[in-house]
């Protein structure tokens, strides 16, 4: 089976990133971007991102996560430390995340370091969830085989039948990601794409252009 998928394509003439207009800290320029996305953008999850990690074996694994918090100390996620996004950062705590927003044709991608956030902030996030989100957190041993769907259903109804008090499992918390580069790409016409690259040198920002 193939398909041809050449004929795709499209012109990117929604904005420019012009050096004159870049702040000298990059966090900045995040949020301003993230409340555009907010305010005039179409995507239903502004927060979605891609977050890769190499597991022990040097192997790469990409799959969709929430950002839920971001200021200058990083950029914030929560997750099962025991699912295998946690077992790849134990051993490998450097991570990329990547933001795409298609309809103001823009992307952000983020290199860094991963810590753990502190347990008391883990639990105040956990509490602040709906009851159907921490009920999913406390029966899900997140990235196990299970044998079918029937078995994750059962638990949950057995879960919910004996009204069992909701308290965030230990192996359930966030992670911080503190960005050592971060890049913004703007599409552009002729597929010259605005790209700016901040790296944190010596504990200070300074950002390049970099050829599209």
């Amino acid at each position: 089976m193939s398909k041809d998928l050449s004929g795709y394509r499209d012109k990117y003439l929604k904005g420019e990133l012009n050096e004159s207009d870049l702040p000298d800290n990059p966090f900045v320029l995040f949020s301003k971007w993230f409340d555009e996305i907010e305010k005039f953008g179409t995507e239903i999850e502004p927060n979605a991102m891609s977050l890769s990690t190499v597991s022990s074996d040097y192997l790469p694994l990409t799959r969709i996560v929430l950002l839920k918090k971001f200021s200058e100390s990083g950029f914030i996620f929560f997750t099962n430390y025991d699912s295998r996004k946690g077992k790849n950062i134990s051993v490998n705590s450097n991570v990329c995340l990547s933001f795409y927003w298609p309809s103001m044709e823009r992307q952000v991608i983020i290199q860094g370091i991963t810590h753990k956030i502190s347990e008391h902030d883990s639990i105040e996030y956990f509490n602040s969830r709906p009851q159907s989100s921490r009920v999913g957190a406390i029966i899900s041993n997140q990235s196990e085989v299970i044998p079918s769907r029937n078995y994750i259903d059962e638990k949950l109804n057995n879960f919910i039948s004996n009204n069992k008090e909701l308290i965030k499992p230990k192996n359930w918390g966030g992670f911080n990601v503190v960005p050592s580069s971060i890049e913004f790409w703007q599409g552009r016409d002729n597929r010259l794409h605005d790209r700016i690259i901040f790296f944190n040198e010596n504990k200070k920002w300074v950002n390049k252009r970099l050829s599209p």
